[in-house]
């Protein structure tokens, strides 16, 4: 399964809900992970341009865009990113395959 990592930010009456009724949020994004069929691995808060990040394994790219679509349709978060990790085990291999594809820039 592939790894995709969530970048959000929730919109101020998200916080101000989350305030007044504390949940485990953890519990609730992993499963709806799960009835997306997935499984979410790490949830993190932090500081700063996000308010905090999901770390999820996925069977494939439509499987966690059914996700983010469901999540972001309710409204909660003010910005939702998501990119596909690649193990630093992999980058060998695909760095091996690059070395053949040729590409000439535009105006070139």
């Amino acid at each position: 399964m592939a790894k995709y990592l969530a970048l959000f930010k929730l919109t101020p009456e998200s916080i101000a809900g989350m305030i007044q009724k504390p949940s485990d949020r953890f519990a609730v994004v992993s499963n709806a992970a799960e009835k997306a069929g997935g499984k979410l691995l790490d949830y993190y808060w932090m500081f700063g341009q996000y308010d905090g990040i999901a770390i999820f394994d996925f069977p494939d790219s439509a499987s966690i865009a059914s996700l983010m679509l469901a999540v972001g349709a309710r409204g909660a978060l003010s910005h939702l990113e998501t990119h596909e990790l690649i193990e630093a085990s992999d980058i060998e291999g695909v760095l091996k395959r690059s070395k053949g594809i040729t590409y000439t820039p535009p105006g070139k």
